[in-house]
């Protein structure tokens, strides 16, 4: 009695196992008491898989392995900037719209799709249910954030006119989704539904996602026609700065005393930071970077993305206007 009393616990015991590690306490938390909604998000959990190759992807990314001068050509390529002429003039009348009411160039906002998924060619191949539940729930390093995304993504359905299947739809290996590659918390906070079907949908409908990066750029500060970035020439016995971070903190007249001279005339009061990228091994190039350059900064926290999205919606601008 007592050996088969033992066998039944067990039983009990791997039953309930949960298959990811803190999995119950996020459904406690997400169900909030509910047993429907606890049962649901079980079953959707339970279909998820740990991915190690997402670890070892998101451990080692591109803006943190390679130099300016290897992570440029990456991006600014003949390629892309032709097929971005090409979604620019295609959409040439989204993009207006878009640009009137949130005050962000069209070619910025090309310029993200462009870095981001290339049009829309390269979207990802990760089920974002398997990247954020292995960031969320296996990656400590950053587990609050991706614990957080996952909650949201859990949550999109339903939520301003947002349709997925959560067991399938597609993304980055970071749970990123869409032509704009937006995080699930972006996609709550500022997606936009701009052909008003009654759904947001940032994967087909080019008016959803050109204004949803447009809305993005808005809602963290983008100031129309400010400027982005120009390279600064440093003059001899210039100030080498330490890393003074990505907000523009300084005047430009600032960076002017400490021996850099700016390619363009900007007014020297507008705040500035002074970046410095790997141009050629040993070599570097300066740049000052303002306000709308930090705002870049919010879509992708590193400098060298922030560049090369400038970079490509200059290239794509000059083209269009030819």
């Amino acid at each position: 009695m007592r050996r088969l009393l033992l066998v039944l616990l067990c039983g009990a015991s791997i039953a309930h196992a949960e298959k990811h590690p803190g999995m119950d306490a996020l459904v406690a938390e997400m169900a909030a008491g509910d047993p429907n909604r606890a049962a649901e998000l079980t079953a959707l959990l339970e279909r998820a898989e740990k991915q190690p190759a997402i670890l070892e992807a998101i451990a080692r990314p591109a803006e943190k392995t390679k130099p300016w001068f290897s992570y440029r050509p990456i991006f600014i390529t003949e390629a892309r900037i032709e097929a971005g002429v090409e979604f620019y003039r295609k959409n040439a009348e989204l993009l207006a719209n878009a640009e009137a009411d949130y005050g962000v160039p069209a070619e910025y906002v090309v310029s993200i799709i462009g870095v981001e998924t290339f049009y829309g060619r390269i979207m990802g191949s990760w089920k974002v249910l398997d990247a954020l539940t292995t960031l969320g729930l296996y990656y400590p390093p950053r587990q609050p954030f991706f614990r957080g995304e996952l909650i949201q993504f859990l949550n999109l359905p339903g939520t301003r006119g947002v349709e997925l299947d959560l067991a399938t739809v597609q993304g980055s290996y970071a749970g990123a989704m869409g032509l704009g590659q937006f995080m699930p918390t972006s996609y709550v906070k500022w997606a936009v539904d701009r052909d008003s079907d009654g759904r947001i949908d940032l994967w087909t409908s080019p008016a959803d996602a050109t204004a949803s990066v447009a809305n993005y750029l808005a809602e963290h500060g983008w100031q129309t026609d400010g400027p982005v970035t120009m390279e600064m020439t440093p003059g001899p016995g210039a100030r080498r700065l330490r890393d003074t971070g990505l907000d523009p903190v300084f005047p430009l007249s600032q960076l002017v005393e400490w021996g850099y001279q700016p390619a363009a005339a900007v007014d020297p009061q507008t705040p500035a930071n002074l970046l410095r990228l790997e141009s050629a091994p040993g070599e570097f190039a300066h740049y000052a970077i303002f306000n709308n350059f930090r705002v870049i900064t919010r879509y992708n926290r590193s400098p060298m993305y922030a560049m090369a999205v400038h970079e490509l919606a200059m290239a794509i601008a000059e083209r269009v206007g030819e």
